[in-house]
């Protein structure tokens, strides 16, 4: 029998199944073992394309963040602020279930850390010092994250039978919309305690 006249597996078919797995099925499922299958091959032949399972998870960032709609010309950096925690909170709104997979691990995409990079150059000019900017950075991925995860998260809070003590009525009655008005006044929150942080330190350093 002659050689297959295409490639059965690519590293992007690999990232792309991957993905849909863990849309699918959580991030438990995620194995090199239940992605061959996916593809229909064994699982050694992903090894030709990928180191495995952490450079898997790497790939599956890489897709997520090609999936954010991160625009470096966006002024001011309220703004620029604004759109990207917008954009981050939509891309896992589309995949909760990916969230696990990434919360704790080092950024190692290339991507992500151009993100990084085009975030904190919006900062820096605005005249945030340097050694700001990557707690400012992380301050509102630490939010996004979070409101990420409550994505994915199940709206019944008492076990079956249990009796709710009193005072419970806002969580046992939220709005239907909770999670973005949530978000939404986090990020406002977020936004103005930034704004006058950098006006507090310009009127300290006179600029």
């Amino acid at each position: 029998m002659g050689r297959p006249s295409r490639q059965l597996v690519t590293r992007e078919a690999i990232m792309r199944t991957a993905l849909a797995l863990v849309d699918e099925e959580g991030a438990d499922a995620l194995s090199t073992t239940r992605i061959a299958a996916r593809l229909g091959v064994k699982g050694p032949a992903l090894y030709n394309h990928v180191s495995g399972r952490a450079e898997i998870i790497d790939g599956i960032r890489d897709l997520i963040v090609a999936e954010m709609e991160l625009a470096p010309g966006i002024r001011p950096w309220t703004a620029a602020l604004d759109s990207w925690a917008r954009s981050y909170r939509a891309a896992f709104a589309a995949h909760p279930r990916v969230v696990p997979l990434l919360v704790g691990r080092p950024v190692r995409s290339v991507a992500a850390l151009q993100a990084y990079a085009e975030a904190f150059a919006v900062l820096r000019e605005a005249g945030w010092p340097e050694e700001r900017l990557l707690p400012i950075v992380r301050c509102v991925e630490y939010y996004l994250i979070g409101s990420a995860l409550d994505l994915a998260a199940p709206d019944d809070v008492l076990p079956p039978g249990a009796e709710p003590p009193p005072g419970l009525e806002p969580l046992l009655n939220p709005p239907p919309d909770l999670r973005e008005l949530a978000f939404e006044a986090g990020l406002a929150a977020l936004t103005r305690g930034f704004e006058d942080t950098l006006a507090g330190l310009r009127g300290r350093t006179g600029a």
